[in-house]
């Protein structure tokens, strides 16, 4: 078997199609009043009772067509096919429904929602009703390629849409790894330090228990709490470690770095940072989400945010939390950011679910753009 024919059978399903929305209803209610609008104005319409139940009576199964695409397929054209056959036999003349167009979703449908092996049985279905077609009402080579060319355009773009869907979903995976890996650099930085403070301590510990035991006590008072912060931030680095890039040793910006964000930019809105609360002795990994959510905010801002001319950075701190907004003052009513601000938007999400918080993003009631985060003060461990 080639490796392409491989491939295509061994496609799963994409995951969580659609089941029904207001578009599938409005669709099927037009295919319907255009149905009967048909019978009823077209005079040469050939058995314009049985083409009515047959446009009509199946279009209800567009309302499945991306949760069971197969099923649905099977069901249309068998019906035609068994329909043809039955015209044929009786010496009747063939259907010719305009209406019944809207057959071309379904093919489409299998391609864009159904497993690769579902799309080979679909095409093998599909393709009866058309050689029938084909062979026993003959119209011409140019009608011939005509019909298979917008068969092939339907099947085409199911693909298309399935392909371009996956290259994002790939994407966004691969965006909350990268995300995934640079917090386990930096809770490796962490842990290392912390390390490196209890080797310290017990060094010290050591050296004065014979003179002054008292110092070796407030030393282990300290290796213990050390260690049980070094354990904690440990099954935090191993649960969100992904792969075994090398480890960047280079200091990581924080909180004490936002000012850096400050500041009139020559082709966008100015920034104002404001830091308020208890923000001292933050874990690394909190003081750096908190720098990177505000960075890539302010900077999906600066890009996206219509007409902005302010861009407020708010952070404040109590002895659970750390609270971050960045909110911008651009036009109401602003799109939904581009794909690749989406990307970065899907990494400071994962960053903060990662530590055990929560991000959000979201046009503001009056004007603008807006993302929260929510942090806890101590790792998730």
């Amino acid at each position: 078997m080639s490796n392409p024919l491989r491939s295509l059978l061994e496609e799963p399903r994409p995951s969580a199609p659609p089941v029904r929305v207001w578009r599938d209803w409005a669709l099927l209610a037009g295919v319907a009043f255009v149905g009967v609008l048909e019978v009823l104005l077209r005079e040469d319409m050939p058995l314009p009772g049985l083409s009515l139940v047959l446009g009509v009576g199946l279009a209800p199964l567009l309302l499945w067509r991306r949760t069971h695409p197969l099923a649905v397929v099977a069901t249309a054209f068998g019906a035609v096919a068994v329909v043809d056959l039955g015209l044929i036999a009786t010496d009747a003349p063939a259907l010719d429904v305009y209406t019944m167009i809207y057959f071309l979703l379904l093919p489409y449908a299998l391609f864009r929602w159904g497993s690769g092996r579902e799309a080979l049985a679909g095409l093998a279905i599909i393709l009866v009703p058309a050689t029938i077609s084909f062979v026993f009402n003959w119209s011409g080579v140019g009608d011939a390629i005509g019909g298979v060319a917008v068969l092939m355009s339907a099947f085409a773009l199911g693909w298309a849409a399935r392909t371009q869907h996956g290259a994002r979903e790939r994407r966004l995976e691969q965006v909350k790894s990268d995300e995934r890996v640079l917090l386990a650099r930096e809770l490796h930085d962490t842990v290392a330090h912390h390390v490196s403070a209890i080797a310290v301590q017990a060094q010290a510990g050591r050296a004065l228990a014979a003179t002054r035991p008292s110092s070796a006590l407030e030393a282990l008072e300290v290796i213990e709490v050390e260690a049980s912060r070094t354990l904690a931030e440990m099954r935090a680095m191993v649960r969100v470690l992904r792969n075994e890039s090398p480890v960047d040793y280079a200091p990581q910006p924080g909180v004490a770095d936002l000012a850096r964000l400050a500041g009139a930019s020559p082709a966008g809105p100015r920034v104002e940072v404001r830091v308020s609360g208890d923000l001292i002795a933050l874990p690394a990994a909190i003081d750096a989400a908190v720098f990177r959510i505000a960075q890539e905010a302010v900077t999906n801002a600066r890009r996206h945010a219509r007409n902005a001319t302010l861009i407020d950075v708010t952070v404040a701190g109590d002895r659970a939390t750390v609270s971050l907004a960045v909110r911008d003052d651009g036009d109401p009513g602003t799109a939904e950011p581009a794909p690749e601000a989406g990307y970065g938007l899907t990494g400071m999400v994962e960053r903060a679910l990662l530590l055990g918080g929560t991000c959000q993003a979201g046009p503001c009631p009056g004007r603008g753009w807006a993302v929260t985060a929510t942090l806890p003060r101590q790792v998730a461990a």
